[in-house]
């Protein structure tokens, strides 16, 4: 269970889902030091055993998040490299821990989405966005790349698009944001909560170690021939299907009732 006190999120349970909001709505969500250490401690803190099955990641106010705080990237870039570099790391740690975290996460994207808010998109495993939403790469322009996000986009979107849209800095649409690969669906700003929603109930329909275990296989095989794949796939099945929550979830299809997990 997450615990403790949020400066800069709004953390609220609904049923099975938690609801995670950036709250610096003041300066349209900019990441600082703060940011980076309650994202880091939310995400990594979720287990299996967590209540909650999905969590929608959002932001207050106007925009979903404007990137990186450049007071704050102002104050790193004075200190010494070690600690510098720390800082990167530990920005480039929250990230990970939500590619990583145990449950389906779901970006509700609006507003702005730059830089680091791009790179937030990008290291959800599904993202929403109103079809207005501006994305956009545009490190370059203050003479820095997108070097931590990198790894999260060029996963999502490839090497190839990475290289117009991290060399240009050139901003781009929900639509468009789409049709590459970086949200799942963009859609009528008035349509957004609809489409959040109808992805979520969607994911709590699914056995949530289920889904865990999905997240850890595409990890687990992405990188893989297929011949090497195989023994991979073949072991990662067997185990599953003997589960606990594999067998209620066959008996249920059979039985033509609901499993245990919805309701």
């Amino acid at each position: 269970m997450i615990g403790g006190r949020f400066e800069t999120l709004q953390l609220e349970r609904d049923g099975k889902v938690l609801h995670v909001r950036l709250a610096r709505p003041e300066v349209r969500n900019a990441f600082n030091g703060t940011v980076v250490a309650e994202l880091t401690r939310v995400f990594s803190s979720l287990t299996e055993d967590d209540p909650a099955h999905v969590v929608v990641l959002s932001g207050a106010g106007k925009s979903f998040s404007a990137g990186a705080d450049l007071a704050w990237m102002t104050e790193q870039s004075e200190l010494p490299e070690a600690e510098n570099e720390r800082s990167a790391a530990a920005m480039a740690g929250a990230f990970l821990a939500i590619a990583r975290c145990v449950k389906p996460v779901v970006v509700r994207a609006h507003g702005h989405a730059l830089g680091g808010g791009t790179g937030l998109v990008a290291a959800a495993d599904i993202a929403i966005a109103a079809e207005g939403t501006v994305f956009g790469l545009t490190e370059v322009k203050l003479g820095i790349v997108p070097a931590v996000i990198s790894p999260f986009v060029m996963q999502k979107i490839g090497a190839g698009r990475a290289r117009t849209l991290f060399l240009t800095g050139a901003r781009f649409d929900g639509r468009e944001a789409e049709r590459i690969g970086l949200v799942h669906r963009a859609v009528p700003e008035e349509g957004l909560d609809a489409a959040v929603q109808a992805v979520v109930a969607e994911l709590l329909t699914a056995g949530p170690r289920a889904v865990a275990s999905a997240k850890q296989l595409i990890a687990a095989v992405a990188g893989l021939s297929l011949e090497d794949a195989i023994p991979v796939t073949s072991a990662w099945i067997a185990r599953l299907r003997a589960t606990p929550e594999a067998r209620e979830g066959m008996g249920a299809f059979l039985a033509k009732r609901p499993p245990s997990w919805i309701g």
